[in-house]
């Protein structure tokens, strides 16, 4: 894929920085109020298209994907959507403990991946983990009891919210180093280039995580070999809590890949289809042989970045803004505006999807917790491996 030069846009003000003062306006007018730049997703101008090449989502005028392909975006959303706002309930009465940090609001980071790829390909993400195997398969009970640490959950009730795997779906994980997913990512990618299977693997990563030296030794390493690997990066804005703006001289992180002379390209990731086109782009180079590519899927989250984070760094009225380009409501709109589907047809997906979230929940209940034997299993390969107990 050719390299397309992106102009940058404009760094946010620095209040570190020395700044000139404005001019008073002339007697009579008033001064123009400048807003502040979008902290992921540019104004819907066409110099802020130019810039970051992320304009707001819109509802296409002609359908570029089957009804099918729609419905199962909707269904895959609405499922990650409804099953993370119970978890956060379960949470705030203490059935589920611990840390817990939810995605709601970045589901088409998944879902458009998920269609573009195959049921063969890798997947590694950090701890925000329990959208992915969702949409890739998982059973919504094995994964909510995992949120409550019983025997019957992905990881046996040892791993929790940040630790959720599944082999049968080719989830290799939930991890909680931040940035320690990336390197293994392009340790996967090198053993399917080693072994010739032809599958490749994807690694996501938060914003905060572009900020460890072990991303730029795995770029570095990934370019080197050409592995097939896919990095993305889901650019929420704020990492823990603190804006790319203010940790980051490179605030377009999809510049960082260009360093290595990886392809890089920044996604509007409120918008499925952008995000299922990108990441088949990425997979036909890695593929092909091309070595990996580096994806800025710019995006949005609802919530905290975890669940005892009141995020007060942000206004109300950003979230609102977010909330306007809500990824499932664009795909129910194109669903609809294209007469994919009826209303009736909607709900009927939303109850189904209440119902299956209900039972998770039933199941996870009246699950048992792990016995005291299953601590010193799954640990080593080596089974009788010769532990000292006292």
């Amino acid at each position: 894929m050719a390299e397309t030069k992106v102009k940058a846009a404009p760094k946010a003000s620095n209040s570190t920085k020395k700044t000139s003062t404005p001019k008073a306006a002339p007697k009579g007018k008033v001064a123009a109020t400048v807003k502040q730049p979008d902290p992921v997703l540019p104004p819907a101008n066409e110099e802020a298209k130019a810039a970051t090449g992320a304009p707001k989502a819109t509802t296409p005028d002609t359908l570029e994907f089957s009804k099918e392909t729609y419905l199962t975006w909707y269904e895959q959303m609405q499922l990650m959507r409804k099953f993370e706002e119970k978890a956060g309930q379960l949470y705030g009465q203490q059935k589920i403990k611990g840390f817990c940090h939810l995605y709601i609001g970045q589901e088409a980071c998944v879902a458009g991946a998920v269609s573009a790829l195959t049921k063969d390909d890798k997947w590694i993400t950090a701890y925000r983990d329990h959208a992915h195997p969702l949409a890739l398969g998982t059973s919504p009970n094995a994964i909510m009891a995992e949120l409550f640490a019983k025997a019957t959950g992905c990881s046996k009730g040892k791993g929790g919210s940040m630790h959720i795997f599944d082999k049968e779906v080719n989830f290799v994980g939930g991890h909680g180093i931040v940035g320690a997913q990336v390197p293994m990512g392009a340790g996967i990618g090198f053993a399917e280039k080693y072994n010739k299977t032809g599958n490749l693997c994807i690694a996501y990563m938060g914003d905060g995580a572009v900020r460890q030296g072990a991303l730029h030794e795995a770029f570095n390493m990934a370019m080197l070999w050409k592995l097939p690997v896919i990095f993305v990066v889901e650019n929420n804005g704020y990492a823990m809590g603190t804006s790319v703006q203010r940790t980051s001289n490179v605030t377009e992180l999809y510049h960082i890949g260009r360093g290595y002379d990886m392809p890089s390209e920044p996604v509007n990731a409120m918008n499925v289809e952008d995000v299922h086109n990108a990441v088949a782009r990425a997979a036909e180079r890695a593929r092909a042989g091309e070595g990996p590519t580096f994806l800025e899927f710019k995006t949005y989250r609802y919530k905290g970045h975890s669940m005892s984070d009141p995020a007060k760094y942000r206004t109300k009225e950003e979230l609102e803004d977010y909330r306007s380009r809500d990824s499932i409501e664009e795909v129910r709109h194109t669903i609809l505006t294209h007469n994919l589907a009826t209303e009736e047809d909607l709900t009927a997906i939303d109850e189904k999807i209440k119902a299956q979230v209900q039972e998770s929940v039933e199941f996870a209940e009246n699950s048992p917790y792990p016995t005291a034997d299953e601590l010193f299993k799954d640990v080593y390969v080596q089974q009788d491996y010769p532990y000292i107990r006292d």
